[in-house]
């Protein structure tokens, strides 16, 4: 009685292998897709067409379009965090870590082209109706508040600060100041040394 069941045991192993393995390649392809087309010109089944699977394949993973791309930003917001802390490790001023997350962003965007551009697609261009998630940029005005309290602490910041409201401002102008350095022909270079110069005087105690 017990040896039908024995092929189904032995076949597990290979079903829960086959699952990661799809998984990983409908998340690069639509890592690719999202970064080269942006949100509204990839469909699932460009997803699963460029990862090599079939359609139905990609919804064994994700429920629709959008919880594709959530995972996208959070894999892409995971990778920049840690590509910004390895660089600024070593930084001790408040205008060191303006200015070496700057250029670490930078430096992440030259090598993954497009990634930020479509990570940033802000939540209400995508679905208008429903819960939202917390957009990246506002997530990460989030953790620059963080940065300026602890400098603020330390007498590296004014303490006259909201951080709440600088933090969303500092990510603010980074955002424009690249955008228009870029429009304007500028050097990452001077786009990085302005904007240093300017935020660590504008919040000097």
């Amino acid at each position: 009685m017990s040896s039908p069941a024995a092929p189904k045991l032995a076949d597990e192993p290979r079903v829960s292998r086959r699952k990661p393995e799809s998984l990983s390649k409908i998340k690069k392809a639509a890592r690719r897709l999202f970064a080269e087309r942006g949100y509204h010109a990839t469909r699932p089944q460009d997803i699963a067409r460029e990862a090599g699977l079939g359609h139905g394949t990609f919804y064994l993973h994700f429920p629709d379009k959008k919880a594709c791309f959530l995972a996208f930003v959070e894999e892409a917001r995971g990778e920049l965090d840690a590509f910004v802390r390895a660089r600024v490790a070593a930084q001790t001023s408040f205008e060191e870590l303006i200015a070496g997350t700057l250029h670490a962003i930078y430096d992440y965007t030259e090598s993954h082209p497009g990634v930020l551009n479509a990570a940033m697609t802000d939540e209400a261009v995508i679905d208008a109706e429903g819960a939202q998630a917390v957009p990246l940029v506002q997530r990460w005005g989030a953790d620059w508040a963080g940065i300026v309290r602890v400098a603020a602490a330390h007498d590296g910041v004014s303490g006259v600060f909201d951080a709440d409201i600088v933090g969303q401002a500092i990510v603010g102008a980074i955002h424009q100041a690249a955008a228009e350095g870029h429009r304007m022909g500028r050097s990452p270079q001077s786009v990085v040394t302005n904007l240093t110069r300017f935020l660590a005087r504008a919040l000097r105690p």
